[in-house]
């Protein structure tokens, strides 16, 4: 299925958006939480050490569990947010205020503790989190010494897993729900916005890409369609249409004046070949007469039968100019009726059999017992059958055959007149059907006929609704086939 402009704008501008969407809330979450991290950090930097030297036991470096649970304990009731551990100066964990079994490092990596104690200004920094085998929190730390003796660091992680699971529920609570959907509520029209705008700026290409194809579809007749009225501003599309509308004018105008002198040529030989009849057919009445009467022989005799050739040559071109030019003067009426196809094959084979017999041509038909009806002009299809059996008797040569085979297709019929002649190159085939054009292959037969017999049947066939298709080979003879209604 092929998209417009703007459906394509639109998927466009959808995935971009939803891009830009995805990354500006993954930005200022994460802008958000490196910046509360900082500031929890930068509160509470000092926190482990004021515990260091407000608690006797840490001083005197007592770090074993039972020692430090009660003071763990309330230090953990007082600030339920935060995580208190101990740790020897190897980084291994001694003693917490976490439950046993709830922490899952034995150790953390001291350089963290060791960066922020030489550079608190650097905030934030991570530290391992003893409840997450990969887990990292910001923290605050303390060396503990007993006199002068490094007995390891107190160790305060800064967001409990009692804070971080009430930081949870606060964010899945109801206020916090109702302001995401009061932000997508904001998105989505924004994004409606941004459709609706792009629909009003795409609807002028729209309406001008449809109006195209409707005078396409008129072959660009602005009298069956009238040209669209652009606004004379800046505007690209604006300005596109109007240069369409200039360009369809002129288009229309050179049409009118082609077709004004087509008409012209057209009637300028029905009217000449009309003029040239009268004459024509008195002088070869007269040359038959003189023929008949004159007892010359020799040089005499051969003068005239040249003359009356020649004559007769001429009245047979100038009859098939006047059919042609009735052709294609759109006036010739068609007179469709059921008849018989066989019975028509048959007569148009009788006109040509003793012709084909001196030539020494088979004529056949296939199938022999051809019954078929049609519906049809049958004037106009015998002379598309003469048509195509004088072509195929010029250019089959002695010994050969021609066949007129009739395929029902479809509840129509196929009629192909075949031969075994000399056939048609392949450069020429597309060319056979226009007036005046003579095949190479011609068997010297170009001066005793005019070249309109193909157009001629091209033209009575567009008539009767159907086409005409030929198949050749040089040297294997010819196909010309062409459809026939079948009668209901």
């Amino acid at each position: 299925m092929t998209l417009s402009l703007y459906h394509r704008l639109a998927l466009t501008i959808t995935a971009m958006f939803m891009l830009i969407v995805s990354v500006f809330v993954w930005w200022t979450q994460n802008l958000s939480s490196v910046s509360r991290a900082q500031a929890e950090q930068q509160l509470h930097i000092g926190l482990a050490a004021h515990l260091a030297q407000d608690n006797p036991l840490l001083q005197q470096g007592v770090y074993d569990y039972e020692a430090l649970e009660n003071l763990f304990h309330t230090l953990m009731v007082l600030g339920p947010a935060f995580e208190f551990y101990f740790v020897d100066p190897g980084g291994k964990l001694l003693t917490y205020s976490a439950k046993p079994g709830a922490v899952k490092r034995a150790s953390i990596d001291l350089g963290p503790l060791v960066q922020l104690i030489k550079t608190p200004t650097k905030l934030p920094v991570y530290g391992d989190d003893p409840r997450s085998p990969d887990g990292k929190k910001i923290f605050s730390v303390a060396p503990v010494y007993n006199e002068q003796k490094l007995q390891g660091y107190l160790y305060v992680i800064i967001g409990s897993s009692i804070y971080d699971s009430i930081v949870a529920q606060l964010n899945s609570s109801d206020q916090l729900v109702k302001q995401a959907m009061w932000l997508g509520v904001f998105l989505l029209l924004l994004f409606i916005t941004l459709l609706l705008l792009f629909r009003f700026m795409t609807q002028p290409l729209k309406r001008l890409t449809q109006y195209i194809r409707s005078t396409e579809q008129h072959k660009f007749d602005i009298q069956q369609v009238p040209l669209l009225s652009w606004q004379q501003h800046n505007n690209e599309i604006h300005q596109l249409g109007n240069g369409i509308n200039a360009m369809l004018q002129t288009i229309n105008q050179q049409m009118s004046q082609l077709t004004a002198v087509d008409e012209q040529r057209r009637q300028l030989l029905a009217h000449l070949s009309h003029d040239l009849r009268t004459p024509l057919a008195s002088l070869q009445g007269y040359l038959e007469l003189v023929e008949r009467q004159c007892d010359a022989s020799g040089d005499m005799q051969r003068y005239m039968d040249i003359a009356l050739k020649n004559c007769t040559q001429l009245k047979n071109l100038i009859d098939q100019i006047f059919e042609l030019a009735h052709l294609e003067s759109g006036h010739t009426q068609v007179h469709f009726e059921t008849f018989n196809m066989g019975e028509l094959i048959y007569d148009v084979l009788a006109k040509f059999a003793l012709r084909a017999q001196q030539a020494e041509i088979t004529l056949q038909v296939t199938p022999t017992e051809c019954d078929f009806v049609v519906y049809s002009d049958i004037a106009k299809l015998e002379r598309v059958l003469s048509n195509l059996l004088e072509n195929a008797l010029r250019h089959t040569p002695a010994g050969g055959s021609i066949a007129i085979v009739v395929t029902p297709k479809a509840g129509n019929f196929d009629i192909a007149v075949q031969d075994t002649g000399v056939g048609i190159s392949q450069k020429e085939l597309p060319y056979i059907f226009e007036a005046r054009y003579q095949a190479s292959n011609s068997k010297g037969c170009k001066k005793t006929h005019a070249g309109l017999g193909l157009a001629i049947t091209a033209r009575l066939l567009q008539l009767l609704k159907s086409d005409i298709k030929v198949n050749s080979q040089l040297g294997e003879g010819s196909e010309f086939v062409f459809a026939v209604r079948g009668a209901e």
